[in-house]
Order: C-alpha cells, then sequence, then structure tokens
C-alpha cells in the first residue's frame, strides 16, 4: 500500500496537539492525529492532564474540571470539524524529506506509514520521576508535579518537595503561599540551586531542610498521608506526615523520534525561532511542552498549539501563491 498523504499530520496529542487540530481542521486541512499509544511510556493520548485530576486554573471552568474530561471534550471538538485521530505512536519521521515520511509501527519499513506536507509536532514532556509503585497509585491523589497546578488544593497542610535544583526550590517557595510548612528533601548536604533561590528558601519560615535523605516510599492507599525517607549518611529509616508530595527532580522532553534532524537545547527541548512555532526545516512546527520549558501550562501549551496551525496554515498557503 502507497503511504497516506496529508497536508497536515499533527504528531502528538495533549492541548497543544488538539488545540493544533482544531485550528487546522477548521481551516479545512483534514489533520491527521497520531495521539500516541495508552501503553507507551511518553507521549501518550491526551497528554500529562490525563494523570491530573481536577484542573481549577484552565478558563472557561469556573467550579473546574477533571484533566481527562477536559482532554476528551477537546479531542471530541477537533473530531467534529473534520480532524482525523488515530491511536498510534510514530516510530520514525524523515522530516528533511519531501514529501515528510511519518512511519507508525516497523520502523526499518520502507515506506512510510503517512506523508505529509507539513508535520506539527505536540509530543510533550514528561516529569522525571522517582521510580517508586506509589507514584502511579497516588499521582493527582497528592501527589503532584505542579506547584502552580495543584498548590492551591494544601492550603494550611503540611507538604513535602522532592528536589534540590532551581525548579524544586521555586515550587517550595510557592507553595509556601498556601502550605503550612514545606519540607524539601534532597539527597545531598547542599542544594543545586542557584544562589538567590537558595537565599529565598533558607530565609522563608516555612521551609525546612532535609538533608542527605532519599525518598524509599510514598504512604497512602488511595491519597498521600505521609512518606518513609532514608538519611543517606547513617541508613536510618523515618516517616515524615504529608498530605502532598511534589516530584521537582526535572522534566524531559519526548524528543528522541527527533534527534539528529531538528536543532535542541540542552536539556533536548526542541528550539524554535522567536514568537514562532518554526522550527530550521520548512514545514516542520512545534509546539506545546516540546519546546517549552518555562511555563509549561495546559493553557500556554494550547495557545502554541493555535499558533502552529496559524502557521502551517500560512506556510502552506504560501506555497500555492
Amino acid at each position: 500500500m502507497p503511504p497516506a498523504h496529508r497536508e497536515v499530520v499533527i504528531i502528538g496529542s495533549g492541548p497543544a496537539g488538539l488545540t493544533a487540530a482544531i485550528y487546522s481542521a477548521r481551516a479545512d486541512l483534514a489533520p491527521l492525529v497520531l495521539e500516541g499509544e495508552p501503553s507507551s511510556n511518553s507521549d501518550q493520548p491526551g497528554g500529562q492532564l490525563m494523570l491530573t485530576t481536577e484542573v481549577e486554573n484552565f478558563p472557561g471552568f469556573p467550579e473546574g474540571v477533571m484533566g481527562p474530561v477536559l482532554m476528551s471534550d477537546m479531542r471530541a471538538q477537533a473530531t467534529r470539524f473534520g480532524a482525523e485521530i488515530e491511536t498510534v505512536k510514530a516510530s520514525r519521521v524523515e522530516l528533511s524529506a519531501s514529501p515528510i515520511g511519518i512511519w507508525v509501527g516497523d520502523p526499518v519499513a520502507d515506506e512510510p506509514t503517512h506523508t505529509a506536507d507539513a508535520v506539527i509536532i505536540s509530543t510533550g514532556a514528561r516529569s522525571v520521576m522517582l521510580g517508586l509503585e506509589a507514584e502511579e497509585r497516588l499521582i493527582g491523589h497528592g501527589l503532584s508535579t505542579c506547584a502552580t497546578c495543584d498548590g492551591f488544593f494544601f492550603r494550611d497542610q503540611e507538604i513535602a518537595v522532592v528536589g534540590g535544583g532551581d525548579s524544586a526550590i521555586e515550587e517550595a517557595t510557592f507553595l509556601t503561599k498556601f502550605a503550612s510548612k514545606v519540607t524539601i528533601i534532597h539527597r545531598r548536604d547542599e542544594l543545586r540551586a542557584s544562589k538567590i533561590m537558595q537565599s529565598r528558601a533558607f530565609d522563608n519560615p516555612r521551609i525546612e531542610f532535609a538533608w542527605n535523605t532519599v525518598v524509599d516510599d510514598i504512604l497512602g492507599d488511595d491519597k498521600v498521608t505521609g512518606m518513609r525517607l532514608r538519611d543517606t549518611v547513617t541508613d536510618k529509616v523515618r516517616e515524615l506526615p504529608v498530605t502532598g508530595v511534589f516530584i521537582a527532580i526535572g522534566h524531559r522532553p519526548n524528543t528522541d523520534l527527533f534527534a539528529g534532524q531538528l536543532p535542541m537545547d540542552d536539556n533536548g527541548y526542541l528550539l524554535t525561532h522567536p514568537d514562532r512555532s518554526t522550527t530550521d526545516l520548512e514545514g516542520v512546527f512545534a509546539c506545546g511542552d516540546v519546546q517549552d520549558h518555562t511555563y509549561r501550562q495546559a493553557i500556554t501549551a494550547a495557545a502554541s498549539g493555535c499558533m502552529a496551525a496559524i502557521d502551517a496554515e500560512r506556510w502552506l498557503q504560501s506555497r500555492h501563491d
């Protein structure tokens, strides 16, 4: 079978990919969305919001909305306007080819599964986790990777932040607006964060530190009730009663598929042109957390998905002028 050709193929879903699908479908471009696979460890359908319970900071929902419900509604909106969505994962791309080639399944097959004039990349990013069984069970139930998203739910509670870099200290400082006490758990005896961030944390009376400490387990059956901590110097184990745990040990963009084909920064995020979604390759656009290491919010991802669809539409139109 010859590859199926599309004007626009969107790789990845989530707020960025589905917003790009809505806008490009309304522009009569009949986009195909390869939304990922539920069994994969990255770029899963719906993105990170599928692991979130209540979302209270997405405009238009004064009472909040469940993350999976929001993504389901965005998906339905995209298909209503003519976007086609396949629950598959791209296994190989040739972005410099004309037309662009996209493989699904066997990555060494001679012929691509799809070809496209333009590709919008929205494969997102994932939080680096501790690797504990409890994380899968408790994510969204007291365990979070986003203080901006979930800090409000922990007003007057004692919580913990795991990490020692700028992101961890920034999250901990932000969380003191709500929590009565924030314990920063760090495996070393000094922080990796910048000096100014450290000073703010040391001066904050609501922040305490657990130095030379690692997390052996997160406690709770259906919600977080505490943590089991181990001192790396004495090997002593203790329990810390907390109702919330924020993991802040880093994010990893889902960009392995594009290695060697698109410019990336030192952390693997795709580089786009200033105030645009365009990349260094003609017809290749990127949006959402795969190229945003600063904001990482659903609303900013959706906005960049809109930008990518408009940029792609204008680029396609310029080829016909």
